[in-house]
């Protein structure tokens, strides 16, 4: 019986060949960032790739990689119950890490003007997976709290000072 990766990786070779994108989907054997460390990896390697066809897999700030990930986890955890559900991340050319080194430094500067300021600093612009990143990544910040605003798509992740 495949396991939920091997599932996962085989949609995700049949997708690519759907969309006629010839690429080799791997499964990673662990996750490069904190946050994602009880998920599974899936890369799609890049070898094969034009940049266009990156370029249009990762897409406007990784919201088709996102789609391609949330479709990949919906179908693979659609029959299970919710302890046997697993997370996937689909991972291509290093995307998610360099975007992960790139929300860690926002969140890292924007604590310190916080703390600079007193003032709440709100960051638009963010997917829902990266509002969750900054939450985690500052979650241990004791003189910090961090909130969701507004609807999509113009919700905005919020850091202010603890009260």
């Amino acid at each position: 019986m495949e396991s939920q990766v091997e599932q996962s990786q085989q949609w995700l070779q049949t997708l690519l060949s759907l969309m006629g994108i010839t690429a080799t989907v791997t499964k990673e054997g662990f996750a490069k960032i904190e946050s994602d460390r009880d998920s599974d990896w899936l890369n799609i390697e890049p070898a094969n790739l034009t940049p266009q066809q990156q370029e249009q897999l990762i897409g406007d700030k990784g919201e088709n990689l996102d789609a391609i990930q949330y479709l990949a986890n919906t179908l693979v955890n659609l029959k299970l119950d919710s302890a046997a559900q697993k997370s996937l991340t689909i991972e291509l050319d290093g995307y998610r890490t360099r975007r992960y080194d790139e929300l860690l430094s926002l969140s890292e500067s924007t604590a310190e003007q916080v703390r600079q300021t007193g003032k709440e600093i709100e960051i638009p612009n963010l997917s829902s997976a990266e509002r969750k990143q900054i939450h985690t990544l500052l979650q241990d910040a004791e003189d910090l709290a961090t909130e969701s605003r507004g609807q999509e798509p113009n919700r905005r992740l919020v850091v202010r000072l603890q009260q």
